[in-house]
């Protein structure tokens, strides 16, 4: 069991530039956080959403992290952590907790098959049964799981995790990156001449930018000649497919089961809810929210909400279910 100084939850949230008021001791120890509901007078708790108050007024928390216009719903034994955002600082203190880190312990397992043509640079783990093919680099800190198939023409960046059962070819992934189990990245895309049914060769890649994660069994298809690209800070969640020569800008939220058909192109900050489909040659602007189930079928400029099908504003999407909810 982890046990944590208040002294380093406060650096944590100090070096992200939230701002950071209370009056507990610099050694006080905290053995886990958890939700309002479940915590224990050894635990950290935090609160974001009013759905919670009453959850709230009873934890049994020993402090919280809380913003200040709901420290007065706080029992007097469970001390505020006063900051301005409450969620990105259980981004940031849930990592101090965190006994699952995976990094790499330096070993290769006698297990593995690496192609002579291949480069391996320092400190990386490859677990049992992986295989490195030709013409793949792997460089410092890697952590590669057991049964990876890794290769031809892979690079994978300093200090990404490739987690149980992944494929990569034809990739470049970018430091820092997470690639959860039964992943399958560059692989060909579903490409052929409608009429004869006759299969386009795929020659190009996928290219993940630093810092991104990739969730556990998502599809990643590589690119019919220049490459597929998903763009830095992105979080794409479990079973996302992505089609060949789509590309993703910077800090993409995406969410379970959606699909993005060939050749769409989408603009930064965008957050797609799950089960979402966009259909291919798309152009989707910047920040750009999709709401979940919504089929886009056509191009959305930036700044935009969208929901249903076919996807349109979504205040004008509400406005025709109630009409319609009315006439029933």
């Amino acid at each position: 069991m982890k046990k944590i100084k208040y002294i380093e939850i406060k650096k944590i949230l100090e070096e992200n530039l939230l701002k950071v008021t209370s009056d507990i001791p610099d050694n006080e120890i905290f053995t886990s956080i958890k939700s309002i509901k479940n915590s224990t007078n050894e635990d950290l708790a935090f609160f974001s959403n009013l759905k919670y108050l009453k959850d709230l007024k009873n934890t049994n928390a020993k402090a919280c992290l809380i913003e200040n216009q709901f420290i007065h719903h706080l029992p007097k034994y469970c001390k505020p952590i006063i900051i301005s955002d409450s969620y990105l600082a259980l981004a940031l203190v849930s990592n101090l907790f965190n006994d699952e880190v995976l990094k790499s312990n330096g070993i290769i397992s006698k297990n593995t098959n690496i192609h002579s043509l291949s480069k391996i640079k320092n400190n990386i783990q490859i677990n049992s049964f992986s295989t490195i093919k030709e013409n793949t680099e792997i460089k410092e800190n890697v952590y590669i799981g057991s049964n990876c198939n890794i290769g031809p023409n892979v690079v994978i960046g300093k200090n990404s995790i490739i987690n149980d059962n992944v494929s990569i070819s034809n990739s470049i992934i970018m430091e820092n990156c997470t690639v959860k189990s039964g992943t399958r990245i560059g692989g060909t895309g579903f490409g052929f001449e409608m009429k004869s049914k006759q299969k386009i060769s795929h020659s190009g890649n996928v290219l993940i930018g630093q810092n991104s994660s990739i969730g556990s069994n998502t599809t990643i298809d590589r690119a019919v000649f220049d490459s597929t690209i998903i763009g830095k800070f992105s979080n794409i969640d479990n079973l996302v497919q992505i089609a060949h020569n789509v590309i993703i800008g910077d800090y993409a939220v995406i969410a379970a089961q959606v699909g993005i058909a060939g050749s769409t192109k989408i603009g930064n900050y965008i957050k797609i809810g799950g089960q979402a489909g966009i259909s291919g040659h798309l152009v989707i602007g910047d920040n750009v929210t999709i709401a979940a189930k919504s089929g886009v079928t056509k191009n959305i400029q930036s700044n935009q909400i969208v929901a249903g099908f076919p996807a349109k504003d979504i205040n004008l999407w509400k406005k025709e279910v109630i009409r319609n909810s009315l006439k029933k």
